[in-house]
């Protein structure tokens, strides 16, 4: 039977899981893909719509009855962290530097009465952004898909987006600014990698044990010869010029992608801890306890 497998149509998920995909994975059983953005993955995994399935990890409160967490084949690393950008031209706003992190060129320096949108609520960077923020909210949030973030920004619908994966390369060219790096902040106050995308495998349906065997001879096989996924990854990044998608694969397929380690299960438990205490999200067991980790 196929197995059912949603991840994003973003390079590193088309990157990891060519191999997969296409059938070239020795021992694994044919694949049936679904492509959506990360807060549609969310909410279908909660209803348990896929096998094997490509979410946040700031949904696994919801998530880890019904889904192993496995090891490997995610988004996890550093330098890699959700971005919030305002327009460059809106003028002095406070002080810069009130809510750490960077502030750019000319532009907003606080989030006091703002409108912000956000790629999902139960995103890992609207995780983040609430755990920055929370001394100083702003004063609105909306959902929007993440495509439409930066040009509803630059066209002054939002006073800030939170955006996370290629738009770290390409914000400029919207006339945008950086008012903090998300990740800049979490790996200065946790020394940890930051915790983006999970992989999880739905319990009863896929062995935890063959399944990130055969992703890891995904990743592995994707390692040993790019050019094979070429024409896939670009085929699913019609927006993106070929140098973005190089840049976005070498950044988010790194060594958490092939196995999470012991940083990276401390920083998805980090998180997960302080967003508990914090009162955003249920409590959970230990990450590594509901994961097959071997």
């Amino acid at each position: 039977m196929a197995l059912s497998l949603a991840i994003s149509p973003c390079p590193n998920d088309t990157f990891v899981f060519d191999a997969l995909v296409h059938g070239r994975v020795p021992g694994a059983p044919p694949v049936e893909v679904t492509y959506a953005d990360v807060d549609v993955t969310n909410t279908a995994a909660e209803r348990g719509a896929f096998d094997l399935v490509k979410v946040s990890y700031a949904a696994l409160p919801w998530l880890l009855d019904d889904y192993h967490l496995l090891p490997c084949g995610g988004a996890l690393g550093r330098g890699c962290g959700p971005l919030v950008l305002t327009r460059g031209d809106q003028g002095d706003q406070g002080d810069p530097g009130d809510q750490g992190g960077q502030v750019g060129r000319v532009g907003r320096t606080d989030l006091t009465g703002a409108t912000v949108a956000v790629p999902g609520d139960r995103t890992t960077a609207y995780l983040l952004f609430r755990l920055w923020s929370a001394d100083r909210p702003p004063a609105r949030i909306e959902v929007v898909p993440f495509h439409e973030i930066m040009p509803a920004v630059a066209a002054g619908r939002y006073d800030a987006g939170l955006v996370i994966h290629e738009a770290r390369f390409t914000y400029p060219r919207h006339g945008l600014t950086a008012l903090v790096d998300l990740g800049e902040w979490w790996e200065g106050d946790t020394g940890l990698p930051i915790p983006l995308g999970a992989i999880l495998a739905r319990k009863g349906k896929v062995d935890p044990v063959e399944a990130a065997g055969w992703i890891r001879e995904s990743v592995r096989q994707a390692w040993a010869d790019p050019g094979a996924s070429r024409e896939y990854v670009l085929a699913h990044a019609q927006e993106m010029e070929p140098d973005v998608v190089d840049r976005h694969i070498a950044l988010y397929v790194n060594e958490f992608t092939a196995n999470l380690g012991n940083a990276g299960f401390a920083a998805v438990e980090a998180l997960l801890g302080r967003a508990t205490d914090a009162g955003l999200v249920p409590q959970t067991s230990s990450s590594r306890a509901t994961a097959w980790t071997s």
